[in-house]
């Protein structure tokens, strides 16, 4: 395991994160020395890690996250089976 590959996962695990939140403040830098098992090990962990935060993305409109209720941050849709319910009979409710 090379540093640039840990550098690389510890890069995506905080885009990830940052993401599903506001700034919360300057950046930190972070220096540590690792045993090529640990550096092997952290990767693997910031790689599989899932944030409950992180309820997907949205369907709609293909740029927007979920919040906690299932709905779109950006188009407000609500997801899944149950966004698409909504949907259909508002379609009908419209139409009558």
């Amino acid at each position: 395991m090379n540093p640039d590959e840990v550098r690389t996962a510890v890069d995506e695990f905080a885009t990830r994160i940052d993401a599903l939140g506001p700034p919360s403040g300057a950046p930190v830098a972070v220096e540590v020395e690792l045993s090529p098992a640990a550096a092997k090990a952290l990767v693997e962990a910031l790689r599989s890690w899932h944030d409950p935060r992180d309820q997907g993305s949205c369907a709609q409109c293909g740029t927007g996250r979920l919040d906690e209720t299932f709905t779109c941050v950006s188009c407000g849709q609500p997801a899944g089976l149950f966004g698409q319910l909504v949907r259909e009979r508002l379609a009908r409710h419209r139409t009558d």
